[in-house]
């Protein structure tokens, strides 16, 4: 009994000794706990200081994309007004100054040429060696050219989507049957482009065979002259006022040519049944201004200006004259009327005091 007394004692004695060590301890354990709220203060200081670079880095970034794009628009509207000049709103020809150049008559035309064509001597002329666009001029070499292969005037040719891409403000529509000839009869008399490249376009070999038969025909008449298409409306269609005499005299040739390209009118029907009217598309003709015209053809395009090449009995004698880059419709005709009556005033006895050195020497 007294054994176990004292065992109680002992083991009373040590639980009590042990208490006070792990209260002891707790509390040491208690005291760290402001060292953990220390640590949150400060994970939280730096979680509030880091947003706050964050937002002030993204905010001058922000800043700076947009004084950027600000900036780029401005230099856009710079370049572009810069760029802007090279559009041409005026032909080739006025742009270079050659309207400006003092000729006698007065035309107003930037460049001509008047050829007796039974002496081959040049009457008049005026910037006549300067190469410029000459539109629908170019038609008399697409008529020679479809002339010289042979081909069966009577065949028909179909107006087709390509020929109406190449030019969408045709009144000849899409499906419209024609021969050759009245094909050839609309391009020469009334300057339709759609039935220009119709020819083109059936010829051997197509567009491409017949360019190179226009470029060919040209170097055989000994012209510096470019062509591009058939119709002229591409301005890199190009040649002198002299060459263009010299094509003149070779168009002249062909009685086809001289038929068609001086007809007053000529009526076709679509295929819808359609009547469409044409006229000639030199005044010269259509108004009847008592002219003895054998052959004819005008041409008009931003970059040439109104052309018009002319083969004509004036004082007995046959004349060709080339007008280039007229300023429009009516001093196209005034400056032909300048010139025949000037012809018809005897002018051409003046030639050695009249004829206008050209401007490229």
């Amino acid at each position: 009994m007294k054994h176990l007394l004292k065992l109680s004692l002992v083991s009373v004695l040590a639980l009590s000794l042990a208490l006070p060590v792990s209260a002891k301890t707790a509390t040491k354990v208690a005291v760290k706990a402001p060292v953990a709220k220390t640590t949150a203060k400060k994970t939280i200081k730096v979680v509030k200081v880091a947003p706050k670079k964050t937002a002030t880095v993204a905010k001058a970034t922000a800043k700076k994309t947009v004084k950027v794009a600000k900036a780029a628009p401005k230099k856009t509207v710079q370049v572009a007004k810069a760029k802007a000049p090279v559009v041409r709103t005026v032909s080739y020809g006025r742009q270079y100054g050659l309207d400006s150049v003092y000729d006698p008559l007065s035309l107003h035309a930037s460049s001509a040429v008047v050829v007796d064509q039974n002496s081959w001597t040049t009457v008049y002329e005026k910037n006549a060696r300067t190469k410029l666009p000459i539109a629908s001029i170019t038609k008399l070499m697409t008529a020679m050219v479809t002339l010289d292969a042979g081909l069966d005037l009577n065949e028909t040719i179909v107006i087709d989507d390509e020929d109406a891409a190449h030019y969408r403000s045709s009144r000849l529509p899409v499906g419209t049957n024609l021969t050759r000839h009245d094909v050839l009869l609309l391009a020469l008399m009334s300057s339709e482009n759609r039935a220009a490249y119709a020819l083109g376009r059936t010829y051997p070999g197509g567009i491409y065979a017949f360019v190179q038969a226009m470029n060919a025909k040209a170097a055989m008449l000994n012209m510096d002259a470019t062509f591009v298409d058939p119709s002229g409306l591409s301005s890199s269609n190009q040649a002198t006022a002299m060459d263009l005499a010299k094509m003149v005299n070779a168009a002249s040739q062909y009685r086809t040519i001289r038929q068609l390209s001086t007809a007053e009118s000529a009526t076709v029907y679509t295929a819808s049944g359609r009547q469409l009217v044409y006229h000639n598309s030199d005044r010269l003709i259509s108004r009847n201004m008592g002219w003895k015209i054998g052959m004819q053809k005008t041409g008009t395009l931003r970059a040439a200006g109104k052309c018009v090449v002319i083969q004509a009995v004036i004082n007995g004698s046959p004349k060709i004259i080339v007008l280039l880059d007229s300023r429009d419709a009516n001093t196209r005709i005034t400056d032909a009327v300048a010139i025949k009556d000037w012809l018809e005033a005897g002018g051409a006895g003046t030639i050695s005091s009249l004829r206008i050195i050209s401007s490229d020497g």
